[in-house]
């Protein structure tokens, strides 16, 4: 009989999540922990993404992970194993939400139809791409920032798209909606968060000027004394 730790490697190997499902939903609970390790970075992003609260998150992604397991018999495998586990940390994420009254109830199963009549212009790829104003140091808060502005589907969607790539037809299954209520979401998301950006170079460009303007002057007063 294999060891615990054998049965990890053996697992770990495995590239395919639904081999893992398959075993999980068997009753092997290492099956199962491999998949939690495959996922919970990735999961406490996302929530941590809707809530903006460290613990709010953690505790959303355990919960998810604890649902997810309890109801693994449901997952009729009609979408990717990730697509249905981030739907339920999103979901989780939003009960967070609701219980610190921070913003008004919010289903992930609200009706956006009306977003579906909005044919959106394209919005060029920025520079850098939101991924990199994400993780790098400069403009992390401000991005975060814009990002705690957004209503949090809106934000969702994003997060999903921009940031941990998942495509349209995964966002719109982990989300409960349309396709081009997606794309409408996501279009007004960059939208407001490039407006948002754009405010903050603005600026950035002021005080560099500002900068420039004053040490130009030391210069000149250097030179006249």
């Amino acid at each position: 009989m294999a060891t615990p730790s054998a049965q990890f490697e053996a697992w770990a190997k495995i590239s395919d999540d639904m081999d893992l499902v398959h075993a999980s939903k068997k009753g092997d609970a290492v099956a199962f922990e491999e998949l939690v390790k495959r996922y919970d970075r990735k999961l406490l992003r996302i929530a941590q993404s809707v809530t903006h609260n460290r613990e709010d998150s953690q505790d959303a992604v355990q919960e998810a992970f604890l649902k997810a397991y309890q109801y693994l018999a449901d997952f009729r495998e009609a979408s990717q194993f990730s697509t249905w586990l981030i739907r339920i940390t999103l979901n989780q994420s939003l009960m967070k939400l609701r219980k610190r009254n921070v913003t008004k109830e919010v289903s992930l199963d609200e009706n956006f139809e009306a977003d579906e009549d909005l044919i959106p212009r394209e919005i060029a790829d920025w520079h850098p791409n939101p991924e990199q104003l994400y993780s790098g140091s400069e403009l992390k808060d401000i991005l975060t920032r814009s990002l705690e502005e957004l209503v949090p589907v809106s934000r969702a969607v994003f997060v999903l798209r921009d940031i941990e790539g998942c495509s349209i037809e995964q966002t719109a299954v982990a989300l409960n909606l349309s396709q081009s209520a997606v794309k409408s979401r996501l279009w007004r998301a960059r939208l407001q968060l490039r407006n948002s950006l754009t405010k903050y170079f603005k600026q950035s460009e002021c005080v560099q000027l500002r900068s420039r303007s004053l040490q130009r002057h030391d210069t000149i007063g250097v030179a006249l004394s």
